[in-house]
Formats: structure tokens, sequence, C-alpha cells
């Protein structure tokens, strides 16, 4: 999946960057840099892929660079979602030593941020391309990084779950609970929608075979199995039997996954696309 320069520059993401740029640059900028460089001087620089994996960032990396020389040349070698090698270069820059020095950490942050998540779903929708079941993302996301860390999903060929509170109903644990039961839980739901005049899908938390049944009893439009066992989602399975779309959850890992995609369902959802992703290795040289 490629995506261009532009994609992801949302206002939200360009706030960002500057805030890490604030927070590494604090008040007096980068003193090692401001001591050693001429303040003029022009050099050319390239971004170095140190691992094979799936490239993610460089829209959000040549921002970085930009919003510290507003001048910097910029040649993307690749875009997000392209497949590298260990030892390619993915970017060359031509811009102030300065402000190549000073941008170069906060732009490899985010590139091996978001490399490491597409590349680590990468791995988990390889695991399972022949089974026809989605991976999803989380919620489990880094705070303030969500919008980046859920399009670096969708770079490594995953989809995303809801991106937060606010555009689809999940009715967990805590909530029927505090409801009294799905039934009743869904219910307010559908009461919530009627009373705010929009329109979101209702997902189920279920944990047992009996409150699968009460959720398709309560013709919810999707079905979260967490924390089964293989055998216990196959009995889900062929209960629901396609009439509701199912979704496993709960401690998904990737030596797990293809024994649950095995089991039937339609989707996976893997907090460890994003909380576990190991960062992506990269180097910048200035020749």
């Amino acid at each position: 999946m490629a995506h261009g320069e532009g994609d992801v520059l949302s206002p939200a993401v360009k706030e960002m960057v500057r805030l890490a740029l604030r927070e590494d640059l604090g008040e007096r900028g980068d003193i090692t840099t401001q001591a050693i460089c001429p303040p003029d001087s022009i050099v050319h620089a390239t971004i170095i892929a140190k691992q094979n994996g799936i490239l993610c960032g460089m829209s959000v990396a040549a921002h970085v660079f930009r919003a510290v020389d507003e001048n910097s040349k910029i040649e993307a070698c690749y875009y997000d979602g392209a497949v590298v090698k260990e030892q390619e270069s993915i970017m060359e820059i031509d811009a102030k030593a300065e402000a190549i020095l000073k941008a170069e950490r906060t732009a490899l942050n985010f590139l091996g941020r978001l490399s490491g998540i597409a590349t680590q779903t990468g791995r988990f929708v390889e695991k399972i391309k022949d089974t026809g079941v989605g991976i999803l993302d989380t919620r489990k996301t880094t705070p303030g990084m969500r919008e980046l860390e859920k399009y670096a999903v969708k770079c490594g060929g995953g989809a995303n779950h809801r991106f937060g509170l606010f555009d689809m109903f999940l009715i967990k644990e805590n909530h029927i609970s505090v409801a009294g039961s799905i039934t009743e839980a869904v219910e307010k739901c559908r009461e919530y929608l009627a009373e705010h005049g929009f329109t979101a899908l209702i997902e189920v938390e279920t944990k047992t075979l009996g409150q699968v049944r009460e959720a398709m009893a309560a013709r919810v439009d999707r079905i979260m199995l967490d924390n089964m066992s293989p055998g216990a989602m196959r009995n889900c399975v062929r209960l629901v039997d396609k009439r509701i779309p199912l979704e496993a959850s709960g401690n998904i890992t990737l030596e797990s996954v293809r024994a649950v995609a095995e089991t039937g369902g339609d989707f996976i959802s893997a907090g460890a696309l994003t909380h576990s992703a190991p960062n992506f290795d990269f180097s910048l040289l200035i020749a």
C-alpha cells in the first residue's frame, strides 16, 4: 500500500511535529551543533534503512526537516508502504548542516516508530494471508500519536478498528456490569442513537457462548470473542454461522494469530500491532 507525501500531514500531525521539535531543542536549541557548524553551510545527507521491513513516516520526516529549514530539498526514494531492505537509502536531503542535525533525531524517531508498526503489522498479515481474516488495530496506542500509528497499521496491510470512543459503540465487560445485561446495554445504545441523531455500529465483547447467544438475540453489528481458546471460538463460529461478523481479541501474538484465524472468524484485533512493535532502525549520514 503506497501513500503519497501529503496523506497524513493534518494540522494535528503538524502540531505533533512542532511539539516534538520543541521537546528536543528547548529554549537554547542544539548547542553542540550551534557551536560547531557554520550557520550557512549546506550539506547533503542520506537516511539509510538498517533492517528489512515496511516503510512508514516519510512525509512526517520530510516535514520535520522543512519545519527547521523551509528551504530543505528532500527526495524520497520510497513512499509509505514500500518494502525496503537493509542498507537501502530511503531519503536524500540537501539543507543547512545546522538544520539537518537539529531535525535528525526527531525525524528518525517518527520514521522508526511508524515503520516499526507497519513492519509488525505486515508480519501479522503475512501469517494469515490465505485465511481471509482481517487484522485490526486497537486503541492501545501511544498517547497523542493515534492518528499516525493507525495510519502505520494501514501501511502494513492491516485495517483500523474504531478510532476512539466517539465513532463506534463497543460494549465491554464493565458496561455490561453497569447496565445489568448485554440486552439492556444494547438497548441503551440504540436509545442514545435515536436521541442524538447519528449512526454508529454496535459491537459487544463476549467471553462465553451464552453471551454470544444474547448478543445475537440483540442483533448487534459485530461480536467480539474476548480471550477465548481456539476451541471455544470454533463453537461460537458454528453458532453464529456467518450471520454476524466475529472479531477475536485478547493477547493475540505472532505465535498465536494463525491458530486464531483458522477458527473461522472474520477479524482479529491485536494490541500488539502498536503497543509491542519494535522500533525500526534508521541512520542518517552526512556526505
